[in-house]
This record gives structure tokens, C-alpha cells and sequence, in this order.
């Protein structure tokens, strides 16, 4: 029997979609999932639901709970973490507030800047007692990594386990298919796309549709003010950063025009509200979404954990494809981020990068992109900067190196000098010291 160990399971809307997709596919519908989650009542209500999931579908499927992760680890065939280090209250609260004291303001500050920064802080340890535990408990297992910063997520694992079985996965790439399907009226399932980059930094280099370059489509329709649509995945949130961007660089970039314009020196700046406007940038909408899903699940849980069969349908993420490649051999493609072991040769060895991955028994294996623009190549390195040196903090257990990330992150260092860039990562390092690990302690303010 296979064994899925959840690290964060009361995520239980995302854990709903990885064990759903797991019970669908017939070489994991009778695998035994081990929940783990340190909050007792969400590990609860992921439970139930997962249990009415089993129910619905009809498998053999197990399903234990626990609190302890070294129990859950124990003998792991694919180990998958998706938790927030510190929550939306107080550690996201404390990321937006702090800053727009600056005059820094931020959309979703989970990726890059000084929020992506803090959280990599927070995270990585925790990552890496996860994965200290699994070459004790499962050395020969997969970790699937859904957790935000993700490239710095991977690129630090890599760094401290570089024998670790691990990728990062996101749904970038499948989102954004959806919806330039939706702007251009097109079946998406009749696409073919390339992408490579850095995760949410990602761009596509070939987009057809029945062997149709779909770019001048998209170009004419926004030169034209047809596109971007009124958004489907997103309504407060119109695609229109990630269209500019295109417009200027040429292609169209994997993540949300939100993600996309707090990575980037051109759009939201002091005293530029015109651009706000202009664009449609949605200001702090991660810390309003965040009230509004915890509301949202407060209604779902009363329907979903009331002992009912809870309804089973494929999500889009790659999670249950890419395990049952590796369970039967059956090879499969999806999108992974792994450390550049020269799958992108224009970008730095070590770097976390996403490419296309071929999956089968052997795991998880890159293949090689060798065609990425060099203006976009130049966009990836801004992101690589912050990256790098919020893992060289964390593994040489440097404070001084934050700061650099801070001072090297094109938004803030867009917005604020030196000086102040410096006082607000004190700032910030004093207001998350619970959450961090103990070398991080604030340098004297400017």
C-alpha cells in the first residue's frame, strides 16, 4: 500500500483536492493518507472530509490523523507540505502593516520582497525538519512542496539535503492556460505551451493553438482594448500588468498581474495612484482574501464535515499525476521546480528553476531549456538576487544578508533608500522574532 503523508492537512479546501485526485486514480485509490496538521480542529474537519471522500468514491483507501509529524513520516511514500509558518494572523498581518508604515505597499507578499523575505525566514526551518525527518524515517520518499516562497523553499532544501527526493509545485502555469482560454474563446485543452523561468517569474516562449502562434492574437487584443477580459479566476483582479509587461517584453508571464506587479520596479510606486487606477493593481488583497476564505470555509465546513458523502472531482493540480508516474511507470510531464543543474544554462547553477519535467520511476527529471529571451533572463536574475541571498542567510546563519535580499528586491529598492530599507527589516525582524530562528536578530538601526 502506498503511503501519502499530508504536512499541513487542515489546509483542508487544497487537501480535499490532492487526496480527491489521489482517490481517482486507480493506482493510489487504496493508499493509506496520513493527515498531520498542529491545530487540532482544522486536523479534525480534514478528516471528516477526507473520510466522506473515501465513502463517495468507494476504495480501500485509510486515513489516520496525527499530530505528531515524525508519526505521519514514518515509512512515507510521497510526503506533500502545504502549511503557512505563522498564519495569516499575526505573521501576514505583520508583513502589509510594517511596511505601508514605510510608504511600501504590497499585494500578496508571500514570493519576493520583504514579505516573500520573511516568510522564507519563517518557513525554511521548518522545511528542513521536515526533510531531516524523512532521511531518518522515509529516505526513499518524494517531497512534493506546495509552499509559497517556493523558489526559495527549493533552493534552500537543496542546499541542506541535496540527496532529498523533493520538487515544487505550483499552478501557475495551469491557471494561466485557463485564462488566455477564456480572454481568447479557445478550448484550453487544445493548447501547447513551453514555459520556463523561475516560479511566478515564468514565462511562455511558445503558445499555439492547433499549430497558430496565439501571440499576435493577444497582442492585437490588447492594443485593441479587448483584452484582457473581465478576469475568471480572479473578479477583483483584472490581468492587466501581466498584458503590459507582454506588451514590452514580448511574453506573457505565468503568474497573476497582483503576483506579478509587486515583483517588478514599474507599477505600484509613491505618488503614481494613476498607475494603480491604470492598471487595476490590487492593493493588500492577499490579507483580504485571507478574511474572506476563513468565512468562506466557516460556511463550507457546516456542509462538508456533517457526515455526508462529499462529492469527488479532478483538480488541476499535478500532485496525483506525477505520483502515479512513479508508482507504474507511466511517464508523465508537469511543471516542477528543482535546483539548475543546467536545465536552464542562462541562469545560475543552484538556482531554483521551473521547466517542463518528465516523471516516471526515476522521479522527478528536468529537461533542458536552452531558448529563454535574454530580456526575460535579466528579469529572473532580479528575482534570483533576493532569492539567493535569503538562502545564504539561512544556511550561513547571516543576518546582514536579509538586509541585502531587502535592499536587492526591485520594488523596495524602488520605493525606499537604504536607510530605510535597512530600519524596516529591523522592524520587521523584531515583530517576527517569535517565528524565527534565533540568529536572526535585528542589526543596529540607520
Amino acid at each position: 500500500m502506498t503511503k501519502i503523508t499530508f504536512i499541513g492537512a487542515g489546509s483542508t479546501i487544497f487537501m480535499r483536492n490532492i487526496v480527491g485526485d489521489a482517490l481517482l486514480t486507480p493506482a493510489l485509490a487504496d493508499s493509506h493518507f496520513a493527515l498531520m496538521d498542529i491545530d487540532t480542529q482544522r486536523l479534525a474537519e480534514s478528516e471528516s472530509v477526507a473520510r466522506a471522500m473515501v465513502r463517495s468514491v468507494g476504495t480501500g483507501a485509510t486515513i489516520t490523523t496525527h499530530t505528531d509529524r515524525r508519526a505521519a513520516l514514518e515509512g512515507a511514500d510521497f510526503v506533500i507540505t502545504a502549511f503557512q509558518i505563522g498564519g495569516y494572523d499575526p505573521c501576514t498581518v505583520t508583513d502589509f502593516e510594517i511596511p505601508k508604515q514605510y510608504g511600501l505597499r504590497q499585494t500578496i507578499a508571500d514570493t519576493l520582497g520583504v514579505g516573500g523575505i520573511m516568510r522564507g525566514l519563517r518557513t525554511v526551518p521548518v522545511l528542513w525538519d521536515v526533510a531531516q525527518d524523512m532521511m531518518q524515517l522515509c529516505p526513499n520518499a518524494t517531497l512534493l512542496q506546495y509552499v509559497n516562497p517556493m523558489a526559495i523553499n527549493t533552493w534552500a532544501l537543496a542546499e541542506r539535503f541535496p540527496t532529498l527526493k523533493h520538487v515544487g509545485l505550483c499552478h501557475s502555469v495551469q491557471n494561466t492556460v485557463e485564462e488566455l482560454a477564456h480572454d481568447l474563446d479557445l478550448p484550453k485543452h487544445e493548447f501547447r505551451y513551453k514555459v520556463a523561468g523561475v516560479n511566478h517569474v515564468a514565462f511562455f516562449l511558445k503558445l499555439e493553438h492547433r499549430g497558430r502562434d496565439l501571440y499576435p492574437a493577444l497582442r492585437q487584443g490588447y492594443a485593441g482594448g479587448q483584452l484582457p477580459k473581465p478576469p475568471l479566476l480572479m473578479p477583483r483582479c483584472p490581468n492587466k500588468v501581466r498584458y503590459e509587461v507582454m506588451e514590452h517584453l514580448g511574453y506573457f508571464c505565468t503568474e497573476s498581474s497582483e503576483h506579478l506587479a509587486e515583483y517588478v520596479p514599474w507599477f505600484i510606486k509613491d505618488g503614481r495612484d494613476d498607475l494603480i487606477e491604470q492598471f487595476s493593481i490590487p492593493l493588500d488583497e492577499y490579507p483580504t482574501r485571507c478574511v474572506e476564505q476563513v468565512e468562506d470555509w466557516k460556511e463550507q465546513a457546516k456542509t462538508l464535515t456533517d457526515g455526508r458523502a462529499v462529492g469527488v472531482c479532478r483538480s488541476h493540480e499535478f500532485a496525483a499525476d506525477l505520483m502515479n508516474a512513479i508508482v507504474t511507470n507511466m511517464p508523465y510531464t508537469a511543471y516542477g521546480n528543482l535546483p539548475n543543474t543546467g536545465q536552464i544554462p542562462q541562469l545560475p547553477l543552484g538556482a531554483a528553476v521551473e521547466t517542463p519535467c518528465l516523471v516516471d520511476s526515476n522521479g522527478v527529471q528536468p529537461s533542458v531549456v536552452t531558448d529563454i529571451p535574454p530580456q526575460l533572463i535579466a528579469l529572473m536574475r532580479t528575482q534570483i538576487n533576493v532569492q539567493e541571498l535569503t538562502v545564504r542567510a539561512l544556511t550561513d546563519q547571516n543576518p546582514e544578508y536579509i538586509y541585502h535580499a531587502a535592499m536587492m528586491d526591485p520594488h523596495t529598492a524602488a520605493e525606499l533608500d537604504l536607510r530605510q530599507i535597512r530600519n524596516l527589516v529591523s522592524d520587521l525582524l523584531i515583530a517576527h522574532a517569535d517565528w524565527l530562528p534565533g540568529w536572526c536578530k535585528p542589526a543596529k538601526a540607520a
